[in-house]
């Protein structure tokens, strides 16, 4: 079980011991990741799940919504279909709420060993700005070297906003650049500058380097890690 649906409770069979089975394999398979320090897309599909687990054990209401719903009969003299919501079983509710009260700690444990992993490993991952900061950071390269990789990869960052009715966000898009080979010649400060010769668009770039004390998976780890760094960098400088 390699992933979780969003409405994964409600769809298919609705049995407890099946929906327990369900379950149990996928953070089987996320703790198995989480060994191997493989963090992402785990955290953030688990909290995700966590979430909706929440909100359906205090608005019970809301399941209604989530359920499909099924043919009862057809009104002849209307030429329209009548249709029952499934969630008006009584039986069938208290199957899902014995899913949903199984499943909440259950999540809950296993963010609480993914979030040690993360904690950790942020603890053992350094940021530092490369020569001058511009007074406007929301663009700029990330130098990354993970552990002991034989390169510093390097990506180009920038901030981006989008609304929401009740507020803004901000988010990190990165888009690859290129690698260079870990030597005396190339330093942080030899890097940026060789960006800067052959980049024009970005005239005054902020430069992070991103270094962690030992290899991480790159995609599933190092990566999202970075991104979180260099937005919560960025966010503290405002």
């Amino acid at each position: 079980m390699h992933s979780l649906n969003r409405n994964w409770i409600t769809e298919h069979h609705i049995d407890f011991e099946y929906k327990k089975y369900v379950l149990l394999a996928y953070l089987q398979h996320v703790s198995e990741n989480f060994t191997e320090n493989r963090l992402y897309p785990y955290l953030s599909d688990m909290v995700e799940h966590y979430r909706n687990l929440k909100v359906l054990q205090e608005n019970k209401h809301q399941l209604y919504d989530s359920f499909p719903e099924r043919l009862k009969g057809a009104a002849a003299e209307q030429f329209r279909l009548i249709y029952q919501k499934i969630v008006e079983d009584d039986s069938l509710m208290s199957e899902i709420e014995s899913i949903v009260e199984f499943s909440i700690p259950q999540l809950e444990h296993q963010l609480r060993e993914g979030k040690k992993i993360y904690d950790f490993i942020e603890s053992h991952t350094h940021v530092f700005p490369v020569g001058l900061t511009p007074l406007h950071n929301e663009a700029g390269y990330l130098l990354l070297r993970n552990g002991d990789a034989p390169e510093t990869v390097v990506f180009e960052y920038r901030v981006t906003f989008f609304e929401h009715p009740q507020e803004r966000y901000r988010g990190v898009h990165l888009e690859y650049v290129t690698a260079y080979p870990n030597s005396l010649a190339n330093t942080y400060e030899s890097i940026k500058y060789d960006l800067l010769r052959f980049n024009r668009s970005l005239p005054n770039p902020a430069a992070y380097a991103i270094e962690t004390e030992w290899s991480l998976p790159f995609q599933a780890t190092f990566l999202p890690l970075a991104k979180r760094t260099i937005m919560k960098r960025i966010s503290n400088a405002d």
